[in-house]
């Protein structure tokens, strides 16, 4: 296994800036995942390490070696991508060993490494075959196995579920993790699907706009988010924000939404944003605040109600199978020791 450390990277396309000054350490062992919106450079970023981009400015080192500009050859990495890329004529076995047969490795060693993955991937009966007679979630596992077979020191993942359908991808999301526990390799992990990220990770970095937003594990990122943006990324339903203020006696009101801030979340009096999860909305007869059902999702093992609190829109999560239907009154109160609050104007917590 080895680390990764970025060091003030820089990456444009043409005059456009996508990564700037980007700082960042990833632990030898580690699962790192890149979390961010279309666009917003965490792509970018994962094929600047792997040598598939050049830097305008910054260094990677990888192993405590400097391979800014070494060939991604040299770079003692392996890379899954978003599309199999699987060579249709070629058997499974043939796909997986590709990389080592070209490179000269001995055949002994080649079969080796090749049933090594495919005992882990659990591809031996399929060896023979040709991707044509895979399915989808079979051909990724392929395409990670022909990763695997180079025991490289870092690898590199770039949206490889997003082509399975939500099954598949909830199946292959536990290999993976399973497949890090085995190996203890460190990997670097692009997604824009947040339970990919929080079920994966050991860290997670959010990204936005080619910025880091906030780095940290998977619980501190979701209890803790570090801005307004981190805060509506993670979650579904994402987190409810209520505009409103803070007076002297450290009460958060906006209109009939009142409460009392626990000790732990004292703010100047003033403007804030309050944000509250939906699971952390409890509704029950003897509630302190009063709203309308809007709307019911029913999801299952639960529902989701929607409300509106005196022309705030709120979403909560119900787990009881009491019915609920649009333009009925209900109560509620609000968890206040885990709510968050942020600055209006710069959205950074408070």
């Amino acid at each position: 296994m080895s680390n990764v450390h970025l060091r003030k990277l820089c990456i444009t396309r043409g005059s456009n800036a996508v990564v700037r000054d980007l700082d960042l350490q990833v632990e030898p062992g580690e699962f790192l995942v890149l979390l961010g919106p279309s666009g917003c450079g965490k792509s970018t970023l994962l094929h600047s390490i792997a040598g598939l981009i050049d830097l305008a400015a910054g260094s990677i080192e990888i192993g405590g070696i400097d391979m800014s500009h070494a060939d991604p050859s040299e770079r003692g990495i392996g890379m899954v991508f978003q599309s199999y890329a699987l060579y249709p004529t070629m058997t499974v076995e043939k796909n997986m060993s590709f990389g080592l047969r070209i490179s000269g490795a001995p055949k002994a060693e080649v079969k080796r490494r090749v049933q090594r993955a495919a005992e882990m991937l659990q591809l031996e009966a399929l060896l023979e075959r040709k991707p044509a007679q895979l399915s989808g979630g079979q051909r990724q596992r392929v395409a990670i196995g022909r990763a695997l077979v180079r025991e490289a020191g870092v690898y590199l993942f770039d949206e490889p579920l997003s082509n399975l359908d939500a099954k598949l991808r909830a199946e292959l999301r536990r290999e993976l993790k399973l497949l890090h526990g085995a190996l203890g390799s460190t990997m670097i992990y692009v997604t824009h699907d947040q339970a990919e990220a929080m079920t994966l990770a050991t860290r997670i970095v959010v990204m936005q706009g080619g910025s880091i937003q906030q780095i940290g594990t998977p619980s501190e990122v979701y209890e803790r988010p570090a801005n307004r943006f981190v805060a509506g990324f993670l979650g579904s339903p994402s987190m409810n924000f209520i505009d409103g203020e803070v007076d002297a006696q450290q009460r958060f009101g906006a209109g009939p939404l009142v409460a009392n801030l626990p000790p732990g979340h004292a703010a100047t009096p003033g403007a804030v944003t309050l944000a509250v999860r939906p699971e952390d909305i409890h509704l029950a007869p003897s509630g302190s605040l009063q709203a309308t059902v809007t709307l019911v999702e029913p999801m299952g093992n639960h529902q989701v109600a929607w409300l509106d609190c005196g022309g705030h829109p709120l979403s909560c999560i119900v787990h009881d199978p009491r019915p609920l239907a649009a333009g009925q009154a209900v109560r509620f109160d609000i968890d206040m020791a885990r709510v968050s609050l942020f600055d209006p104007a710069s959205g950074k917590r408070l």
